[in-house]
């Protein structure tokens, strides 16, 4: 019987997470690694890149479209250093990604060996989370259930390092012993929620506008339902971060459109003359393009709390998932007009024709047509459809890597390649 080497025993510790696609473009680096997925009759798929820094921005594309996590792997020394586009992609689009990759076999470390780099410094920030370099075989699998689990569950970039001889060598499990650390497979799934108190905050603020707005970004994606709620008992408008247009349909009449520098105008106007902000699961940059400050009252949910409080003065910093806290939140909102719990008035839903306010026309602000995108290229999309999320066209959000949209959408899940191949610049 075949002893099973490190590199086989990674593979098959891939699978057991339900790792179906690793992204990679070959090396002598993880030569130990293409044996063995040979052995395994390409499972997890290997799916060969151009370049490493494709193969990074495909496992990126393949996690922002699929909603799992993205392995990428690579080779040493130059392999390593070029997935790093990709994986800065990730980490500040806040999606997660694994990456593997290999090193100079440990008896040349220190020596300044042909592509010898020193990866744990290279990568302790794009990984900063968790960045590890397997010396024996005894680190697995606790160090590769690590990465996947933190990648997972922050929504980050992890790094494993397996030297070449490594790979090479018998796969030991770690004992029962001092000093030896086991693992286990998966994470359970969470949803933190809010104080009832910060609840009932945030629907003070909320039910006290007339002219309410809501800024969605990519967290509020798994929160259609929730979000298409508030915004109807509200009788706001719904604007869209860069990261944020898959969230919900153009085809609904509170939808304004993108926001920012490729936005559209009723977005810009909605911002401009709202007094109430509620934004769910984005962390859009450019404040220029929200309220006057001391303008709107502001709510802010996220399901980080290193990212609550940042682009605006939040009077509120809600931290929790989105489509929970939502939940919670809507029996507290009422159809008012700012008047208190006890007002009769109700604001008509906005595909009624919008509601007048005291200052101006209806509220809030519509498009004339169903798409009036900026023609620029990275301003263009594809409408959203009710049965299922289209990926749309766009650069990176927070690092704006212009160029990666092909290398992001080619290797998504079917049946978004098609689309990616009609759509190409």
């Amino acid at each position: 019987m075949r002893t099973m080497k490190v590199a086989d025993y990674v593979l098959q510790r891939l699978r057991e997470w339900d790792v179906e696609h690793v992204f990679a473009y070959p090396g002598d680096g993880i030569n130990g690694l293409l044996a063995a997925w040979g052995r395994a009759k390409d499972a997890p798929r290997f799916v060969q890149a151009r370049h490493e820094e494709m193969a990074a921005f495909e496992a990126v594309g393949y996690a922002k479209f699929s909603g799992r996590t993205g392995v990428c792997a690579a080779t040493s020394g130059p392999g390593a250093i070029h997935l790093l586009n990709g994986l800065y992609d990730a980490k500040l689009d806040h999606v997660p990604v694994v990456a593997i990759v290999g090193q100079t076999d440990r008896s040349a470390m220190g020596g300044s060996y042909q592509q010898e780099v020193d990866l744990l410094s290279l990568y302790k920030d794009v990984a900063s989370e968790f960045c590890e370099m397997v010396t024996v075989p005894e680190q697995l699998p606790n160090v590769l259930d690590r990465a996947l689990r933190i990648a997972a569950t922050r929504r980050t970039v992890t790094a494993v390092i397996i030297p070449a001889d490594v790979q090479e060598l018998d796969h030991e499990a770690p004992a029962h012993a001092f000093k030896q650390v086991p693992s286990s497979l998966g994470v359970g799934r969470y949803a933190p929620v809010p104080a009832d108190e910060e609840l009932q905050r945030a629907a003070e603020i909320l039910n006290s506008g007339e002219r309410p707005a809501i800024l969605v970004g990519q967290g509020a994606r798994q929160a259609r339902a929730e979000v298409e709620q508030v915004a109807e008992v509200l009788g706001a408008g719904v604007a869209k971060a860069l990261l944020g247009k898959d969230a919900l349909p153009d085809t609904l009449p509170y939808v304004t459109g993108s926001i920012g520098l490729l936005g559209t105008r009723p977005s810009y106007e909605m911002m401009r003359d709202c007094d109430t902000l509620l934004v769910i699961g984005s962390s859009f940059p450019y404040t220029q393009f929200l309220p006057e400050f001391g303008q709107a009252r502001a709510v802010q949910i996220d399901i980080d709390p290193t990212m609550v409080g940042l682009r605006y003065p939040f009077e509120l910093n809600i931290v929790g998932d989105a489509a929970e806290t939502l939940r919670r939140l809507l029996p507290l909102l009422w159809r008012g007009t700012g008047t208190g719990p006890g007002a009769t008035a109700s604001r008509p839903a906005p595909n009624a024709g919008g509601r007048s306010w005291s200052g101006g026309p209806a509220w809030p602000p519509t498009r004339s047509t169903p798409n009036t995108w900026p023609t620029s290229w990275t301003g263009c999309c594809r409408r959203t459809r009710s049965s299922r999320r289209t990926p749309v066209r766009r650069p990176t959000g927070t690092p704006g890597t212009c160029g990666c949209v092909t290398a992001c959408a080619v290797r998504s899940p079917e049946p978004w390649r098609r689309w990616a191949r009609g759509c190409r610049t």
